[in-house]
């Protein structure tokens, strides 16, 4: 082609794909590395980094290493530009399981873009926080998700829901509440492409809390139709699974349809019988399969598996209770509705999920509804094809009369592919009418010559079924089989065709299926079948045919009188026959032999023993062992001289237990084939272990039938508490906030202080107060624009914008103050009992035991040093020497990581020890303890210390952990500054967490008539201080509490993180009644985001713990 220009084909196309590369980046796939990439990343000019970051992932999408570069990556995220950081992001995700201590130094600019006014940038920042796997930031990056779930642009919502998964991947059991509580107020945003995103969420996370389901169910169903179309498949199993759960199946549905069959008036409705009235039996429901099905969805793996038998004939029992109808049950009413418009929705996936909705819970006369989409998309492509035909098998196996009228639908393409093709034969041959088994035919006859005998074979199998379903035409379609088996016997050496074989071999089966029906009249086929013995030569084909003399040697008059020349003729060709023939042969002497009349009886034993003989000199081990087998069992026959009076006298000498096993294998009848037997089992519509028949990995049954009990009335009475709250508040201006009725919870932080309330009613009694020195009026008192400061919302907070109280006169600002009462609990510091732990045990350490507690103490060395006090003691009965702990890295240097979190302000600490030394202890004798004190500084608030134990010339590697209330300094502060410091720290720098408390219950104090809120305070306290090193700045109830009512209580306290001298404020709020458990909201504010996280995950638990 042109080659007077010296073009050719191949220059040509290379010149063609190298235009359509201009102007792409194509061009860094063929060379990545063709410069240097370090110069290009520290390049002041954002387009030179764009360059340089685009080959890092070209290489990474090539398979290289280029770990290397992530420092120089992980800097440029703080670029203001957006190319920049989302190429900086999709490196750090790849990367960051590798490299957690460098992925570290990155979250604090992903804290940065959170508040980012591009929600673009957010959402990156976001996923990335999410996609990296690390347990050290997973409540950081919870937090973050929980105030993504508000964030006012719906894509950054979006992915605050694509992000809950991947925590919950982490297996973070703590925060599984928290991740639930997300979920529900995703699950109602007024956003379509945010619900579908939460729903694929409930899904991997909670698919069984159908509470969260109840509360946003009929809002989920109006916004289903606007949902993406992989949300709406998620989100229509799950409003299915809660129908069923809540509500039952529905008493008019084909699933109970098979229960009280006979009183079942939807049978007469139209589209289920025949218009003709012919009253075929493919038009009959099958109650057996219906029974079947409705089981299996229901049913789980195991209790399938504990089923003694796959098939239960016994209906099964379905409690009135467990059922509902359509007409009285506006939840099943709404789900049909909503589902009904997406049977023509373009995605096949849709389809068939809302087919599965109204073919589980629609009434059986609605049902019909199903079949046109679904025959509509059978025009779809290939893989839609095959899995709608899967499909649809199970709907007509059940219903044949849905698409028996739509049989041409079925008919098979050119363009098919044979897996297709091998669905449609099978659904013509159970929709078949004898109204439309003549076209039907008329189609195979061509299928029948396709090329592909594959194929072919399958239509003539297929012939046979619709032969054996419909009474009236076996005849036809045995004249025609029979053709085909003299066509095919006289067409050569079949076994040389690719395929012919199949063909004959379907067509002699096909017709063993049509005689079974009725063997009597079918006498002269059998004949004829015999007769083409000689030249049928495909081995399977001739012994089917051989099978068929042995089961049908008695039957009528003309075959018993052919057995002799038949067995002969089997034993003269015994030799040359191919294995599985020969065995059929054995089978079918010892049938004849066992049937065998009076007149023949010597010719036809004298005829088996010799095939006998010939099977015993056999080369195949299995013919040798089956005619052994056979030889032992008929011993009693080839002994007799006459079949009859003999043979019944001699058997009274042989054993009977021989006779009886010889008419039990040879004798018995053939059972009924059922097509149950084959299919036991079936799955949910549209779910994958439908297409490969076996229970997919994830795959859920629907619930058991009302096996959830939504209680309205408690959605009622959290509405009425919402309601009241917010009587009270404009009524008293109280500042209380609690969850919203669309399910937003106190998870978020914007919500955290939810549970601060500060509530004004009746006033104590004054004499009460009078006589009680431990309750003073306090001046200190929270208004409302304070408490409005602290729960600004959404983008305020995103923005970081100066809130504004300018629309609040100063009369109602007086109005909005609330009078607390500061409790004093007096000096406590005698009875705080700091937590022990273990570093060594004396299993372990060869007697040698050894404890430590954190000390509240301050370092002398550096502010980095925390005080340990270890407890040596010698439990052996062997004096202990030279007992000393030395730090393994001592001379290592600190790691990024470390120096990160210490700060410029501490850089000066950096070059003293991690592990200041202790004085050793000469010698331990039996029962001898000894205490020496230590100062340490960790590398990480979570990673433990490697220490090396040092004691009778041994070395034992210890780890001595970090307790995250110990890495913190006492900061005392005045009230005003304390609430001055919060007010400044919203947002991401606040965060809480809910727990119970249960200590001041068991406080025998409170019994001996002290005072119930100074226990309880004082309990609080001692938890608090034995596992923290923490200052306490106040004490508050207000004053409207009863004398039992606790709620409202709150305590105070501050302090400094030791690494960065970063304040850190804890406010812990009471909820209940003083003698019963009490519900605590731990609150921090902190500009340490992680840190911060992890030390109130630290106090949540221990206040949980029991002393």
């Amino acid at each position: 082609m042109f080659n007077q220009f010296g073009s050719t084909a191949d220059t040509l196309s290379k010149a063609s794909a190298a235009v359509l590369r201009i102007g792409t980046d194509a061009h860094l796939y063929d060379d990545p590395e063709d410069v240097s990439i370090a110069p290009l990343l520290d390049s002041k000019f954002e387009s030179e980094k764009c360059e340089a970051l685009k080959r890092l992932l070209a290489l990474i999408a090539q398979g290289f290493d280029v770990s290397n570069f992530f420092p120089q990556v992980v800097k440029n995220v703080a670029s203001q530009s957006s190319k920049v950081k989302k190429l900086v992001y999709l490196y750090l995700l790849h990367y960051a399981e590798k490299r957690p201590n460098e992925a570290l130094l990155s979250i604090n600019y992903f804290q940065k873009d959170l508040g980012d006014p591009n929600p673009l940038v957010r959402a990156w920042a976001l996923r990335t926080m999410a996609g990296i796997r690390l347990h050290v930031i997973a409540p950081l990056a919870l937090a973050a998700v929980g105030k993504c779930a508000r964030d006012p642009a719906v894509y950054v919502r979006k992915c605050a829901a694509n992000a809950l998964p991947k925590l919950h991947d982490l297996r973070l059991e703590e925060h599984a509440p928290a991740i639930e509580e997300l979920v529900g107020i995703l699950l109602n945003d007024h956003s379509p492409g945010v619900v579908g995103a939460a729903a694929a969420a409930f899904t991997s996370i909670c698919p069984n809390n159908f509470g969260v389901i109840g509360k946003n169910y009929k809002k989920l169903c109006q916004i289903l139709p606007d949902v993406e179309e992989w949300g709406q498949i998620l989100l229509i199993g799950t409003l299915l699974r809660y129908v069923v759960a809540r509500h039952g199946l529905v008493r008019e549905s084909l699933m109970l349809s098979s229960h009280g069959l006979e009183s079942n008036s939807f049978y007469e409705k139209e589209g289920l019988v025949s218009d003709k009235g012919d009253g075929d039996k493919s038009d009959s429901l099958d109650a057996n399969l219906v029974r079947l099905v409705s089981k299996c969805y229901i049913e789980g793996p195991d209790e399938y598996l504990s089923r003694s038998n796959c098939v239960d004939m016994e209906p099964s029992s379905f409690d009135t209770k467990e059922t509902t109808s359509v007409g009285d049950n506006e939840d099943v009413k709404i789900l049909l509705q909503c589902t009904s418009p997406l049977l023509w929705s373009n995605n096949s996936a849709v389809v068939l999920a809302a087919a599965g909705v109204q073919w589980i819970m629609a009434p059986l006369e609605d049902v019909k509804k199903i079949v046109k989409p679904l025959l509509f998309l059978l025009r779809s492509s290939t893989a839609s094809k095959y899995v709608v035909l899967c499909n649809i098998l199970v709907f007509a196996k059940a219903v044949p009369s849905l698409f028996a009228p739509h049989f041409e639908d079925f008919f098979i393409c050119s363009s098919d592919a044979y897996q297709v093709k091998a669905h449609k034969l099978e659904m013509l041959s159970l929709i078949a009418t004898t109204s439309s088994i003549s076209s039907i035919l008329r189609e195979f006859e061509d299928y029948i010559k396709d090329p592909d005998r594959r194929f072919a074979a399958d239509t003539v199998a297929a012939i046979g079924l619709c032969a054996k379903r419909l009474p009236e035409i076996p005849t036809a379609c045995l004249n025609g089989l029979l053709a085909l088996v003299r066509q095919e016997s006289f067409a050569g050496d079949l076994e040389l065709v690719d395929g012919e074989a199949g063909v004959l071999v379907q067509a002699v089966l096909s017709i063993q299926t049509i005689i079974e029906l009725a063997p009597l009249s079918h006498e002269k086929v059998i004949i004829q079948l015999f007769r083409s013995l000689d030249s049928v030569k495909v081995a399977a084909a001739r012994a089917t045919i051989i099978w068929m003399i042995g089961v049908y040697c008695s039957l009528g008059h003309i075959i018993p009188k052919m057995l002799t020349t038949i067995t002969k003729y089997l034993a003269w060709s015994f030799k040359s026959e191919a294995s599985e023939t020969k065995l059929q042969i054995l089978n079918t002497a010892a049938k004849v032999l066992i049937s065998a009349e009076v007149d023949d009886f010597q010719m036809l034993k004298r005829i088996v023993l010799y095939v006998l003989e010939l099977g015993e000199c056999d080369l195949n081990y299995d013919v040798r062992d089956r005619t052994r087998f056979l030889k032992k069992m008929l011993s009693y026959k080839l002994a007799c001289h006459e079949p009859a009076e003999d043979s019944v006298a001699s058997q009274e000498n042989i054993a009977p237990i021989a006779e009886h096993v010889v008419e039990h294998v040879f004798g018995r009848k053939l059972k009924p084939f059922s097509p149950l037997a084959l299919h036991s089992r079936f799955y949910l519509p549209g779910s994958l272990s439908q297409i490969v028949l076996h229970a997919a990995p994830g795959y859920e049954p629907l619930p058991k039938p009302c096996s959830f009990v939504f209680e309205e009335h408690d959605q009622l009475l959290d509405s009425n508490r919402q309601r009241e709250a917010r009587d009270n508040f404009s009524g008293s201006q109280e500042s209380s906030e609690t969850v919203d009725e669309d399910g937003s919870s106190e998870y978020d932080s914007e919500s955290y202080n939810g549970s601060e309330f500060s509530s004004d009613g009746d006033e104590r009694n004054e004499a009460n107060d009078a006589n009680d020195p431990l309750i003073q009026f306090s001046e200190i008192s929270v208004s409302t624009d304070q408490e409005e400061l602290r729960s600004k919302r959404a983008l305020d907070l995103w923005l970081d914008e100066e809130s504004s109280t300018s629309n609040q006169t100063p009369s109602a600002l007086d109005r909005n103050q609330s009078s607390y009462a500061k409790i004093s609990i007096g000096d406590i510091g005698n009875s705080v009992k700091p937590k022990t732990y273990t570093l060594l045990d004396p299993g372990n350490g060869s007697g040698l035991k050894i404890d430590y507690t954190f000390l509240s103490e301050v370092s002398t060395v550096s502010p980095l040093h925390v005080c340990v006090e270890v407890m040596f003691e010698n439990c052996s009965k062997e004096p202990i020497v030279e007992v000393n702990l030395e730090d393994e890295e001592a001379m290592k240097v600190s790691d990024s990581a470390e120096q990160t979190l210490v700060g410029k302000a501490n850089a000066s600490y950096n070059n003293l020890p991690t592990l200041i030394p202790m004085e050793e202890i000469s010698c331990l004798e039996p029962g001898q303890s000894a205490k020496r004190h230590i100062q340490v500084r960790f590398h990480h608030h979570l990673l433990p210390m490697r220490l090396s134990l040092h004691y009778n010339g041994k070395k034992v590697p210890v780890k001595l952990r970090p307790d995250l209330g110990y890495l913190v300094k006492p900061f005392p502060i005045p009230i005003e500054e304390f609430l001055a410091t919060e007010s400044r720290l919203p947002g991401m720098f606040e965060y809480s967490r809910r727990c119970t408390f249960t200590d001041h219950v068991r406080d025998t104090r409170m019994e001996n008539g002290k005072d119930k809120f100074l226990s309880i305070c004082e309990s609080i306290t001692l938890k608090v201080l034995s596992n923290s090193n923490l200052h306490l700045v106040s004490v508050d109830l207000p004053v409207a509490n009863t004398l039992e009512d606790a709620t409202g209580l709150r305590l105070r306290f501050s302090s400094k993180i030791l690494s960065s001298e970063i304040p850190l404020l804890i406010t812990i709020t009471v909820e209940g009644k003083c003698n019963e458990d009490l519900n605590l909201t731990v609150k921090i504010n902190c500009e340490e985001t992680v840190f911060g996280l992890n030390l109130l995950n630290r106090i949540a638990n221990f206040m949980v713990e029991q002393n």
